[in-house]
């Protein structure tokens, strides 16, 4: 059990049958009536934030998620195979579990698999990843006033902006968090 009072960033807990993650928290001492918690907490498996007050001595069951390192095999239509780097075993994860940031993920990379009492609902691919740009136009030096760019498609199909100077066939690297171009590898 945790009480509201002991609420940190990245505490999980559960309340009415969810399984909530404080992104923000704030003792609250008003001058007159009693002081509280205010919190914005984000729903783990539905994605939704949501902004609550909480009594401090109010105690909700601690939540523990297991993030577990898994390599991705292949995929087969809708599901997505993973391989347990311990076990071997083979698990399959449903498209719509995946997120937006998995288009920058290819075969043989290592997410962290995300699950609350054995149920998978959350895939967090690696922070940085290293691709190939498979097609891009050819970028002209001494033609722009400031930081232009150009549209590419990488290796995984998925299409980003990046720097004239980046030519077809390099390894660049983007953040998964935002999907923009970092620097070449």
């Amino acid at each position: 059990m945790i009480s509201a009072g002991d609420f940190r960033n990245g505490v999980t807990f559960e309340e009415d049958g969810q399984v909530l993650q404080v992104v923000e928290f704030q003792h609250v001492k008003p001058g007159k009536g009693a002081a509280f918690v205010r919190t914005k907490t984000k729903n783990v498996i539905t994605g939704s934030v949501v902004e609550k007050s909480y009594n401090p001595t109010a105690k909700f069951p601690t939540a523990y998620i297991e993030r577990k390192d898994m390599e991705f095999s292949y995929s087969d239509g809708d599901l997505y195979y993973f391989m347990d780097q311990e076990t071997y075993d083979m698990v399959p994860i449903n498209k719509s579990d995946l997120g937006d940031n998995f288009k920058f993920v290819k075969e043989n990379m290592v997410c962290k698999i995300l699950a609350y009492k054995g149920k998978v609902f959350g895939v967090e691919p690696p922070t940085f990843v290293e691709l190939t740009v498979t097609k891009t136009e050819p970028g002209f030096a001494g033609n722009t006033a400031t930081n232009a760019t150009k549209p590419a498609t990488l290796e995984t199909g998925c299409e980003i902006r990046v720097p004239l100077f980046i030519n077809e066939g390099e390894v660049i690297r983007i953040d998964t968090r935002t999907g923009e171009y970092m620097e070449r590898a």
